[in-house]
Formats: C-alpha cells, sequence, structure tokens
C-alpha cells in the first residue's frame, strides 16, 4: 500500500497518513469502509472500501476450514414484540445487527459509537454485527443521536428476536409491526 492519505470527517480534511497508520487505523475501529478518503494531494474523496489499495484491509477472514452455519437463534421465542429496556442478564452478550442508510453526511460517528458497545465488524456496506450487553433499545438510542434527518435506522437483537428502528415513517412502521408480530405468531403456534 504505497502512498500517503487524507481522511475527510464531518468536512474537515486529517492527514497526511501513511499506509501502514491507514490499516492499524482500519484495525483499532477508526477507519471504516464507508470512511472518506483521497490520496495526498487529491481533493475527490471516496469510500475506503472503493480504493483499491485500501480496499483489502476491510475484508473479512477467509472462513475456517470445516466452518458450519450457527442459528442465531434461541430455541425459546416467549419474548413479545416491541421495546425491552431490560439489560441481558450479567455476563450474557446479545448479537445485534445495525443497518443504517446514512444520507446526511459520514457515517464514522455512527462506526465509532457502535464500537463503544462491545466488539462490532462491518458485515456490509452500513450493516453491522455487534456483540454486546447493552439492550436493543439503549444501542438504538444512543445511535439515533448521530444521524441526521433524513438518516435511518434498523437495529435488529438476533438473540432475542427484537428489532428498533428510527426514521421510517408511519406507514412503514405498521408494516414492520404487522409483519413480524406474524412471524412471531406463526413460530409460537408451531
Amino acid at each position: 500500500m504505497p502512498g500517503s492519505w487524507t481522511i475527510s470527517v464531518a468536512g474537515r480534511t486529517y492527514g497526511p497518513y501513511s499506509a501502514h497508520q491507514m490499516k492499524a487505523f482500519a484495525a483499532e475501529g477508526r477507519l471504516g469502509r464507508q470512511s472518506l478518503v483521497a490520496r495526498m494531494g487529491e481533493t475527490n474523496f471516496r469510500k475506503a472500501a472503493d480504493e483499491p489499495e485500501l480496499s483489502h484491509i476491510f475484508s473479512p477472514p477467509p472462513p475456517r476450514e470445516g466452518a458450519v452455519a450457527q442459528s442465531l437463534r434461541r430455541d425459546n421465542h416467549g419474548g413479545a414484540f416491541g421495546r425491552n429496556d431490560t439489560q441481558p442478564q450479567s455476563g450474557e452478550r446479545t448479537h445485534i445487527v445495525i443497518i443504517a442508510d446514512m444520507k446526511s453526511g459520514s457515517i464514522a460517528r455512527l462506526e465509532e459509537e457502535i464500537a463503544t458497545f462491545g466488539p462490532a465488524c462491518p458485515i456490509l456496506p452500513q450493516v453491522w454485527l455487534l456483540a454486546s450487553d447493552t439492550s436493543l433499545t439503549n444501542v438504538r438510542n444512543h445511535l439515533v443521536q448521530q444521524l441526521g434527518k433524513l438518516d435511518m435506522l434498523f437495529v435488529i437483537d438476533a438473540t432475542n428476536d427484537k428489532a428498533a428502528w428510527f426514521n421510517f415513517g408511519p406507514e412503514l412502521d405498521a408494516r414492520i409491526r404487522k409483519i413480524w408480530r406474524t412471524e412471531t405468531k406463526l413460530r409460537a403456534a408451531s
């Protein structure tokens, strides 16, 4: 990864940084796939994952030989749909999927906030997997503070079969609730 790079965050430019520093920033979670970068001297910023010399630092590790898919669902589906402000039991981590549609600026602040809740990794552009002992509602409420008026957020607690969202509008909100409740009823009946 030859060369040096600048990073744009909230309209401010930082750097230059060496390729080694950029790799270290990515490992620390300070540089994400969606972070805006440019080669030193350029003014055209691009997503870091779209830059050929940097994209490989964000690639997930290759699957281990003999790896198998695991169910993210528990056998007990007694929980009701909706918000639950209770914390997971002591020492119990929940697996949370965070999906963002960011239209109003840099995603770096959101990535930084996600990292405060526990181990997290990007799995797709603007999609993260998080292991946390913080409740779904608390995660959603903290992340919403990093969003603009046009940004949307959908957060799924895969461990407890719950979801929370922000800025979807009343029609889509009603459709999501209807689908989620139908699925819960179907599982309970089987």
